[in-house]
């Protein structure tokens, strides 16, 4: 989890490769009215995120009912989002990757073909509501090289 730009597709299935784990990529359940609205840069509000986080909470649930991990990457900006991902799978661990605004900032402006436009980066911050400690995410300091992150990750072990 994250805001956009924070390396959640890149990290998600990296880690996924390092553990055995299929990844999926939370932007490809968006509906395409939401992906029409990010890609004009406007922001989502949560009536717009409600179907797209149903849809993941049921592929978690998908997941957890066959007895199987899967690491999906996913902004879960606020903590009623991480919620409705724990309906149904309540033992789900939260990775979120933070980092400036200025080190996402430059990372977005030198990526390509992703929907999310850096004009959108202040809209997601303001959104974010980090983890609170209950919730038992794992942080992750980005300002390192994705190897390092990975290195990190593989060390942790699961609950």
């Amino acid at each position: 989890m994250g805001v956009a730009g924070a390396g959640k597709s890149l990290i998600g299935a990296s880690f996924a490769a390092v553990v055995g784990l299929e990844f999926v990529e939370g932007d490809d359940f968006h509906p395409a009215k939401n992906i029409e609205l990010m890609s004009r840069g406007v922001a989502l509000t949560d009536d717009d995120r409600a179907e797209w986080l149903r849809a993941l909470a049921l592929r978690l649930r998908t997941a957890d009912e066959a007895g199987v991990g899967v690491v999906i990457a996913c902004s879960a900006l606020k903590r009623a989002y991480r919620d409705v991902l724990r309906t149904d799978t309540p033992d789900v661990q939260f990775i979120y990757l933070r980092g400036s605004r200025e080190l996402i900032a430059q990372r977005m402006d030198n990526r390509s073909g992703h929907c999310m436009p850096a004009s959108l980066l202040d809209s997601q911050f303001a959104a974010l509501e980090e983890p609170a400690p209950e919730e038992n995410a794992w942080v992750i300091d980005i300002n390192r090289s994705p190897a390092q992150i990975i290195a990190e990750l593989g060390s942790r072990s699961f609950r």
